[in-house]
C-alpha cells in the first residue's frame, strides 16, 4: 500500500545500512546480499558504484508494483536528481546503463508506445526459422574452430561470440563495424571506460545507420527506419544500443549460464547421461535464480511515496533485482521447470519484446554444443567459477571445459566443409577476461569474412 505520509528517509551513502553492488565480493555470493536487503524490507538502500546511491527492489510484490505503476514510476532518467546536480558524475562507471536515451527503455506513455511500437513490429517480421538456420550456422562455425583443441573457453569462445554472430546477420551489420560494438557494448555493462565506450558505441552504431539510409536492406535496421513511427536518426542509434545491449551481453550470460548449470548440477547431468538435453527446464532454472540481467529495470519515483513504510524520494533511482525477486522466500512454489512467472524478462509496460527470440537463440545454442561436444566437461570445479563484478549483470568471467576431441560429432549433412584451424592458445597468464577483451572482436571479423 502506497501513501503520502512522512516515513524516514534512507541512510546516507557509505554508511553500512547501504549495500555495495560493486566489486568482487557482491559478484562471487549476492544471494548473501540479497538476504542481508531482505532483513531491511523489500526495498532497501544500496550502492551501486562508489557515490551512486539507490534503492534496491527486493521483495517480488514490491518489483511488480513498481514495474505495473506507470503513474508513480516514471522510466526517464532526466528525473534522476542526483545525476541531474552533479552529486553523481557524469563519468560515474554506471552512468552509461542509467543515462536518458531516446528509446523505448527510457520513456513513458505515448512515446513509450511510439518507439516500442517500431521496435515490436520490426522484430515480429523476423522469421523463427531463420532466425534458427543463423543461430545454428553460428554456432556450427564456433564448434569446428574449438573442435580440434579438446579444450576451451565456451564464454569467450562462443556464447559471448555467438548473439554477435547473428546480431549482425539480423541488423545488416558490416563485418568491420564489429569489434568496435564489442568493445563499446562490453565496456558499458563492465563499467570499464564506460564513457570512452558509450562513445564508442554511440559513433558506430551512428556510421551504421547512415550506411542503411544509403543502402537498406532486408534487414531489422532496414526496417525500423521504414516504420511509420519515423525514428530520428538519434533515436535509431539508441533504439540499437536498446536492441544491442538485450541481445547481446544477457544473451550470453543466458547460454554461458544454462550451460554452467547442465553441466555441473546433478538434477541436469544425470538426464545428459542418458541422452535427454533438458535444456528448456535448465533455462527455466537459470532464469529463476541466475537471471542474466540481475538487477535493472531502474524506475523513478514522480513524487514522494511510502512503499510499507519505506520512503520513496521523488527522483531517487529504484533497481529493481530481478533475481532477488524471483527468488524472495515469500514465493511458496518450488516447481519452476515450465513455469515462467519470473520476472527475468521483467513485467508490466516495458517488459522485454524479445522473449522468444532470445530464448529460441539460447535454447538452440545449448542445445547445438552440447550434440556437437556430448561428452563436454568443466575443467574446475563449478564453485571454482569466477563471476564479472558489476551490478547489473550475473555474468560468468569464463567457462573452461574439455571433451575429447575424437568425441566431436560432426554437423549434419550438407554442412559446409571444415577449414578453419584451432584457436590461438592464450599468452601464459592470460586471464579469460584478458582473452575475451583481446580476441572474441577479432574471431567475430575472421567469421564474418570467411577467413
Amino acid at each position: 500500500m502506497t501513501s503520502a505520509t512522512p516515513a524516514p528517509s534512507a541512510p546516507p551513502p557509505g554508511c553500512p545500512a547501504h549495500e555495495s553492488l560493486h566489486g568482487p565480493e557482491f559478484a562471487a555470493d549476492p544471494a548473501a546480499v540479497y538476504r542481508r536487503l531482505r532483513a531491511v524490507g523489500p526495498i532497501a538502500p544500496v550502492e551501486l558504484a562508489p557515490g551512486v546511491p539507490a534503492s534496491l527492489v527486493v521483495g517480488y510484490d514490491a518489483a511488480l508494483h513498481v514495474l505495473r505503476g506507470t503513474e508513480t514510476f516514471s522510466k526517464d532518467p532526466r528525473r534522476w536528481k542526483d545525476l541531474a546536480d552533479g552529486t553523481v558524475p557524469m563519468d560515474s562507471p554506471v552512468v552509461p546503463m542509467m543515462m536518458y536515451r531516446p528509446n523505448a527503455l527510457w520513456s513513458d506513455g505515448a512515446e513509450h508506445r511510439r518507439l516500442r511500437g517500431a521496435i515490436t513490429d520490426s522484430l515480429a517480421r523476423v522469421d523463427a526459422a531463420t532466425l534458427r538456420g543463423y543461430v545454428e550456422a553460428s554456432a556450427d562455425t564456433l564448434i569446428d574452430r574449438i573442435a580440434p583443441a579438446g579444450q576451451a573457453d565456451l564464454l569467450g569462445e562462443y556464447a559471448q561470440v555467438l548473439p554477435l554472430l547473428v546480431f549482425n546477420r539480423l541488423f545488416g551489420c558490416p563485418a568491420d563495424y564489429g569489434e568496435r560494438l564489442v568493445r563499446g557494448m562490453s565496456g558499458i555493462f563492465d563499467g570499464v571506460d564506460a564513457e570512452q565506450a558509450n562513445e564508442l558505441l554511440a559513433t558506430t552504431l551512428l556510421d551504421l545507420v547512415a550506411l542503411k539510409r544509403r543502402r537498406p536492406g532486408a534487414d531489422v535496421t532496414s526496417w525500423l527506419m521504414a516504420h511509420s513511427a519515423e525514428l530520428t536518426d538519434e533515436e535509431m542509434v539508441h533504439t540499437l544500443v536498446l536492441l544491442m545491449g538485450a541481445g547481446t551481453e544477457p544473451q550470453q550470460n543466458l547460454i554461458a549460464n544454462g550451460l554452467r548449470l547442465l553441466l555441473s548440477d546433478d538434477r541436469f547431468a544425470g538426464d545428459l547421461s542418458g541422452g535427454s538435453l533438458p535444456v528448456e527446464d535448465a533455462l527455466d532454472e537459470v532464469l529463476w535464480t541466475d537471471p542474466p540481467i540481475a538487477n535493472y529495470a531502474v524506475h523513478y519515483p514522480v513524487h514522494d511515496v511510502v512503499y510499507e513504510g519505506v520512503l520513496l524520494r521523488a527522483g531517487h533511482p529504484l533497481v529493481v533485482s530481478l533475481a532477488a525477486a524471483n527468488t524472495d522466500p515469500a514465493l511458496t512454489t518450488d516447481q519452476r521447470a515450465g513455469n515462467r512467472a519470473h520476472l527475468a524478462w521483467s513485467a508490466g509496460p516495458h517488459n522485454c519484446p524479445a522473449q522468444s527470440p532470445a530464448r529460441l537463440i539460447a535454447a538452440v545454442a545449448v542445445e547445438k554444443l552440447l550434440d556437437r561436444l556430448p561428452e563436454v566437461e568443466l575443467s574446475v570445479p563449478v564453485e571454482e567459477l569466477t563471476w564479472r563484478p558489476g551490478p547489473f549483470h550475473r555474468a560468468l568471467a569464463e567457462l573452461p571445459v574439455t571433451f575429447p576431441s575424437a568425441a566431436v560429432t560432426p554437423r549434419g549433412e550438407g554442412a559446409a566443409p571444415v577449414t578453419d584451424t584451432a584457436p590461438t592458445p592464450p599468452p601464459s597468464g592470460e586471464t579469460g577476461t584478458d582473452r575475451v577483451r583481446r580476441g572474441w572482436g577479432g574471431r567475430l571479423l575472421a567469421w564474418w569474412r570467411g577467413e
